[in-house]
């Protein structure tokens, strides 16, 4: 959803000192949560720098969703949630669009804590108002965790697990208590907690799906809704936190609608027709072949790249490690060897994305070429588990010309086979060693997982690679509902996956790489890494006791995730794709994250909405 306030962010948070205010010595209060450094935004700002303060409000922004909706609650596990039902509802604090990791107060006006971190309060406003009237209590926030943390998933589960109380402190101060060396993202992730009504869920089914008009105290309402086709958004006029610095310039349209489409190839053909007004496009093949016509060449759809400055993770082939026949690093490193990159970018993506060299991908976690003493301290406890080359040498993710021909590269993978105990038989590639994780004489058969053709084209070159090698791969598609079942299960031999990157590092480098969550099913160590090494450096990472102690550690990760070779990168770029209909202005400040239209407004007199489809 384009449109939506966070609800959870996962990020370090250290307390930034604004006011005197304070409980008790060694107790400050402040009016933002930061994960390093001074906020931008000191207490008593205006209004961001990315909003015009004085947009004019007004008009109607159309929106598009696929498939369907049989609900309005966006918190539950259960049925699919209306696209934009998440503008109903307020959360204690809202992110900084350009910074990182910086909350500043919505329904909270501010924060307590200690020097030690084992508890935080929450200061609510008390002009914050439901959309009925209600003001908003800490009796709201402390049913809201309640009734929350009973249908997060695993993941979040994690972090709500640390909290060891929570209680009301009167009618506008609430108190979460952490346990013993609780997680340091865990007050920013309590910040981003959305706060429901407890007197209109008292006698209430809160897990049932249901199409009741949901009370909130958000910037808008529901205000009509066709089942599985459209629902219609209302700007409330009296949102009590319209002149607060963290809306300002914000949510201007007075009408928002979502239609609902099939699939995707509806979805764009329903934009070049002008049934809705704009959209992100993630495909280069698209950008490059369908955003064109007379409409565009008329300048009454405008197209626009956007850069941004997000960490962006690693994203491509994941092997699962727990799988005999890739538990050998040198064997995945022979198969990375197959996959020809250079080919898809230059034939696939109209040589656009650059390829990830790293699981911190566009960020100052990146590892650097060589490890520095810093790293080195880290990594030198381990130096008999890890390989040599952690120490010695850059990794380097093998390239092409694009051209289709890596002769030399299917050479040095077979090499490394035969080398790993393997041998051609047949035609085949077969494992020749007697003793090993691996009956001799089994054949290189492995499947991949799917749920969607789009991967085809990757896939299929890779396939004729691999079986020039003598080795077999499956390509095997499950519907969503069984691909989501065999995934939490780590079901599969390989699959396609991303592993996001926070601005501030934390729990969540846990779940994807401690052995911990390896054999836990539901977490998300897809790869099944289990490393000593891995382990030590993501304890240093959650502990980190500053920014720089926790640069090195994720330098060392990096490196170490690295030449594991568990993933085969993709690629991706470093900006937005956005083409919207020429009726709109927006702010000249672009925030560094992705950019929302919650700040852009209507020109006046463009908000002319067509009757249907024109000439593209």
């Amino acid at each position: 959803m384009k449109f939506s306030i966070p609800l959870i962010v996962l990020v370090l948070f250290v307390l930034t000192i604004s006011t005197a205010r304070a409980e008790s010595p060694g107790v400050v209060f402040s009016h933002a949560l930061s994960s390093g450094g001074v906020p931008k935004y000191k207490a008593g700002f205006e209004h961001f720098d990315y909003v015009n303060p004085n947009a004019p409000k007004g008009g109607t922004l159309r929106d598009f969703s696929l498939g369907n909706f049989n609900s309005f609650n966006p918190f539950i596990l259960r049925g699919e949630c209306a696209a934009g039902a998440e503008l109903v509802y307020d959360s204690l604090m809202v992110a900084s669009g350009d910074e990182d990791g910086v909350y500043y107060g919505l329904l909270a006006e501010g924060v307590e804590m200690p020097e030690n971190r084992s508890w935080i309060i929450f200061h609510l406003r008390k002009e914050a108002r439901f959309h009925d009237g209600t003001p908003v209590t800490a009796t709201d926030v402390v049913f809201s965790y309640n009734a929350l943390i009973n249908n997060f998933g695993n993941t979040l589960k994690k972090y709500y697990e640390e909290i060891k109380r929570v209680e009301a402190l009167g009618p506008y101060r609430v108190k979460f208590d952490f346990k013993a060396r609780a997680s340091r993202e865990l007050p920013g992730i309590l910040a981003q907690l959305a706060v429901l009504p407890e007197h209109a869920w008292r006698m209430r089914d809160f897990f049932a799906t249901t199409l009741d008009l949901p009370l909130g105290s958000g910037p808008y309402r529901i205000a009509s809704f066709k089942q599985g086709r459209s629902i219609t958004y209302e700007r409330v006029k009296d949102y009590w936190a319209r002149d607060l610095p963290v809306c300002r310039g914000q949510y201007n349209f007075d009408v928002i609608t979502f239609d609902y489409f099939r699939d995707g190839t509806v979805a764009l053909e329903a934009f070049r027709a002008g049934l809705y007004d704009y959209r992100f496009e993630n495909s280069a093949k698209t950008w490059a072949t369908m955003y064109k016509g007379p409409a565009f060449a008329r300048g009454e759809i405008k197209c626009a790249t956007l850069p941004h400055r997000l960490p962006q993770g690693m994203e491509g082939l994941v092997f699962n490690t727990r799988r005999p026949v890739f538990k050998n690093p040198r064997v995945r490193y022979a198969l990375l060897l197959a996959f020809d990159y250079g080919w898809a970018k230059k034939r696939l993506y109209y040589g656009e994305p650059r390829r990830f060299t790293s699981y911190f991908f566009n960020s100052d976690f990146s590892a650097p070429p060589l490890p520095g003493p810093e790293e080195t301290a880290l990594l030198s406890p381990f130096k008999d588990e890890l390989p040599k080359e952690v120490f010695t040498s850059p990794y380097r993710i093998p390239e092409s010309d694009g051209s289709g021909l890596i002769r030399e590269r299917l050479i040095r993978a077979a090499q490394i086979l035969k080398e790993e105990g393997w041998r051609i038989k047949d035609n085949r590639l077969v494992y020749g060693r007697e003793k090993g994780p691996i009956k001799q004489g089994s054949p290189f058969r492995f499947q991949f997982l799917s749920d969607s053709p789009a991967t085809d084209r990757l896939l299929l070159p890779f396939q004729k690679n691999l079986s020039r090698l003598g080795i077999e791969m499956i390509i095997h598609r499950s519907d969503s509902a069984q691909y989501t079942l065999r995934m939490r299960n780590y079901d599969y031999d390989m699959i396609n996956a991303g592993f996001g990157c926070m601005p501030t590092p934390g729990m969540e480098m846990k779940l994807y790489w401690h052995s911990e969550s390896a054999d836990r099913k539901g977490a998300r160590n897809l790869a099944g890494v289990k490393s000593p090494a891995v382990d030590f450096l993501v304890e240093k990472i959650l502990s980190a006791p500053d920014r720089n102690t926790l640069v090195f550690a994720m330098h060392a990760l990096d490196r170490v995730l690295l030449q594991g070779t568990y993933m085969i990168p993709f690629g991706t770029v470093s900006h937005y794709r956005l083409a919207y209909r020429d009726k709109f202005d927006m702010p000249k400040v672009i925030p560094g994250k992705k950019p929302g239209v919650a700040t852009w407004w209507v020109r006046p007199g463009k908000d002319a909405v067509q009757a249907g489809p024109k000439e593209i």
